[in-house]
């Protein structure tokens, strides 16, 4: 089995993380702080954001630019697979270790559908690389399943490694996401994606654009391509370092990013967001927001 990957040429971050030293605001309406009143002249209750929960950060100082319910505990479906990640990375499992998807990983939760056909067997980083960017919840169950003890034990790994980083609103029941018992804040969310966000595995494989497995079934070549669930990536207006999108029904649709923005490294956390493209709306009208007040202030 042969496969090629495509990696974005991309530097700039936007992760949407925030560090633990963050001050908790006010859950409801949009916040700036005093710290960037002087800064951002523009109202962001004006830009019209359709995210249910968002948390936008100075990720060098840890101040937050906007905030809105960013302490509202929420279902975070599939970026659950940033804490997946961290654990498989954390247990220094060989990652050239061939791993099959079997029937327990299919999702009979959710019926979502899979490229990968049951007895598919890729390496450990190949699935980890699937689970990223093309959020592949079969993939991600896998991973789980052959963590020694399997994926009980893996699942309290994952809230083992929660609690480290000091996320204290945040529960994970499964690797996947599918399940909505899967919580979190905004707030929290933001330690998660800067934790994630220091390795480099992580940031390389959230950010490829494309991959392509080539396989032989019954003597007949097989392709499978994947693409990143993330479009942004594929905008010459965005530089994405670190990305992962989530849905299911009960979460709506979300994003945590890390990017560069108005010369400065930004995370950005989009929760509960219900139209199909409102959370990458939302995305660039925060942008353009920091944007024109970085432009503002150098002139």
């Amino acid at each position: 089995m042969a496969l090629s990957g495509k990696k974005t040429s991309f530097s700039m971050l936007l992760v949407v993380a925030a560090a633990a030293s963050v001050p908790t605001l006010a859950a409801g309406d949009l916040h700036k702080t005093a710290a960037t009143h002087s800064q951002y002249s523009s109202k962001p209750l004006s830009l019209g954001l359709r995210s249910g929960a968002v948390l936008v950060l100075d990720q060098e100082t840890g101040e937050p630019l906007l905030s809105k319910n960013m302490d509202q505990v929420l279902p975070i479906a599939s970026i659950t697979k940033l804490m997946t990640a961290m654990v498989v990375l954390d247990s220094d499992l060989p990652l050239l270790e061939s791993i099959s998807i079997e029937k327990v990983d299919v999702d009979r939760m959710k019926g979502s559908r899979s490229k990968l056909a049951v007895g598919t067997t890729l390496m450990r980083a190949e699935m980890l690389k699937l689970a990223l960017m093309a959020s592949e919840n079969r993939a991600a169950a896998a991973l789980a399943r052959n963590y020694p003890g399997g994926t009980p034990a893996f699942v309290a790994a994952m809230n083992k490694k929660g609690a480290e980083l000091g996320m204290s609103n945040s529960r994970f029941v499964d690797a996947t996401g599918l399940h909505p018992g899967n919580v979190s804040t905004a707030g929290d969310l933001a330690k998660l994606a800067a934790a994630a966000h220091r390795y480099p595995l992580i940031r390389e494989y959230t950010t490829t654009d494309y991959f392509r497995i080539e396989s032989e079934e019954k003597r007949r070549r097989h392709v499978l391509a994947f693409v990143n669930s993330n479009r942004l990536l594929k905008s010459r207006q965005w530089e994405i370092g670190l990305s992962k999108t989530g849905y299911i029904s009960e979460a709506g649709r979300c994003l945590v990013m890390q990017a560069m923005i108005g010369d400065k490294p930004r995370i950005i956390v989009l929760l509960d967001s219900w139209g199909k493209l409102s959370r990458i709306g939302d995305a660039n009208r925060i942008k353009r927001w920091i944007e024109a007040d970085a432009t503002r202030v150098r002139g």
